[in-house]
């Protein structure tokens, strides 16, 4: 609790803490784990470059062999590995003399009868025929430095092997000493360590943005957490609000039309009016509470549908009945002729679709200065399809696309004024689906609007489909 209270009170620091750990650590792990593939890289290249140099002197051995003795034929076969072979650095025949050795033939004139100091070639001529050792430059320079490799001799890196030569009866006769450039190896290792790095580079910069990103991601979704948390209040103080004006309403409402009946004595002609007014405004008033309250069970999924196999022809009827006074009121026809077969039922709420029905006619008589609203009933591909049309103000195309949105409402000099809350629609959809039907709305600006309802047949004529 004490943690989670914590994070609550410092909710952004612990934030800004977590994503600047985020963008040290992870970089930090791929620069890492790069450098130590890279490490591994280069001694497997050291370790076969190695094994190749010492398989290239024993090959040179083989070929020198048999001719140990003959100084003269061994500086020639010398001249020649060089001409074939442009890696050899330098190639020597070495010969004990004391704890030195001379140089017997050599790749370069200049070395011969030279005599040598090495420490390296002491401990290969203690080696076994025809195995020897190599090294590279690199460790090359920590071994006792002599007169022939001194520092400047290692400003390219090359292998050096060193292999004791025996004659044909086993005795150790003289020293191989070979040195092969590993000059295009190590360029095309720097070349690769070189891209590596680059990647290595590009792929840190992806991850701190992509991490900073998801840091600013994080906000995000902290405050969709909290636009979530407050339309959760604004549905619930909705729906709390609803519930209690509805009482005080339903009171206006009643003690209003008991004093138009006289139950409370004899009115004059003015407070009868005024109470006429007073009677419709509370009637607008009870249907946008209505509304509210639907908006609210619809959105926090409390709509309860008690659906039921429905004959629908009467309740038509009876709406059209209803709404029929209104219609008169503003000179509309307003006409429903009942198909002469019977209509099949369908699977609805019937208080719910009387609503829709109540919605959709309503609306097409407020918005309908002239004419006549016409009501269509039929069977369609299985479809009871239920059609309210109107010679009304219409839309364009723009104003259908938001027809469905909540609290929308065309604006026009005409719907200024129409009252409306602009939730009858949207109301209605919800419904309509809830119900396992379809509505859609086609119009033309100044012809007139029609409204479609589609629900599935679940019986025709008594038998089931």
């Amino acid at each position: 609790m004490k943690f989670k209270e914590f994070f609550i009170k410092n909710r952004e620091t612990v934030q800004l803490a977590y994503g600047i750990i985020l963008i040290i650590i992870i970089p930090t792990l791929i620069v890492l784990n790069t450098i130590l593939i890279i490490g591994r890289y280069n001694r497997s290249i050291d370790v076969i470059l190695q094994r190749q140099a010492l398989t290239f002197g024993r090959t040179i051995y083989s070929a020198l062999r048999d001719d140990l003795g003959n100084r003269a034929a061994i500086q020639a076969r010398i001249d020649e590995l060089k001409k074939r072979n442009s890696e050899i650095e330098d190639l020597s025949i070495l010969v004990p003399e004391g704890d030195n050795f001379k140089v017997r033939a050599a790749l370069h004139q200049a070395d011969l009868d030279k005599v040598i100091s090495f420490y390296f070639y002491q401990v290969a001529w203690t080696q076994p025929d025809n195995d020897g050792l190599a090294t590279d430059s690199l460790n090359l320079a920590s071994l006792p430095e002599s007169e022939t490799f001194s520092s400047s001799d290692y400003s390219d890196r090359f292998w050096l092997v060193a292999l004791p030569l025996a004659d044909s009866g086993g005795t150790k006769k003289a020293l191989l000493s070979l040195k092969l450039s590993s000059k295009i190896v190590d360029e095309l290792t720097n070349y690769n360590r070189n891209m590596s790095v680059y990647l290595l580079v590009l792929t840190v910069l992806i991850v701190i943005l992509f991490l900073a990103a998801t840091v600013r991601l994080w906000d995000y979704v902290l405050l969709y957490q909290k636009i979530k948390e407050v339309d959760q209040m604004k549905d619930e103080f909705i729906s709390m609000a609803s519930h209690e004006l509805r009482t005080p309403i339903t009171g206006i409402r009643g003690y209003v039309s008991l004093i138009l009946d006289g139950s409370f004595g004899a009115i004059d002609t003015k407070v009868k009016e005024n109470l006429f007014i007073v009677q419709n405004a509370a009637a607008r008033l009870a249907s946008l509470i209505e509304d509210l309250l639907n908006v609210s069970r619809i959105e926090q999924n409390r709509l309860t549908m008690n659906l039921q196999l429905t004959a629908v022809g009467p309740i038509i009827t009876d709406t059209v009945k209803e709404l029929k006074i209104q219609a008169n009121e503003k000179k509309l026809n307003l006409e429903y002729q009942a198909p002469a077969k019977e209509l099949p039922s369908i699977k609805i709420d019937p208080e719910r679709f009387k609503q829709v029905l109540i919605n959709l006619i309503g609306n097409a008589i407020k918005y309908t200065q002239q004419g006549k609203v016409e009501i269509f009933v039929e069977v369609k591909n299985n479809l009871l399809e239920i059609r309210v049309k109107d010679t009304g103000i219409g839309m364009t195309s723009e104003e259908r696309k938001r027809l469905f949105a909540k609290f929308y409402r065309v604006q026009n000099e005409i719907t200024e004024k129409v009252t409306g809350t602009g939730l009858g629609l949207w109301i209605t959809k919800r419904i309509v689906e809830l119900m396992r039907g379809t509505i859609t709305i086609d119009s033309i600006k100044g012809s007139g609007t029609q409204a479609t309802l589609n629900f599935p047949v679940e019986t025709r004529h008594g038998a089931s489909t």
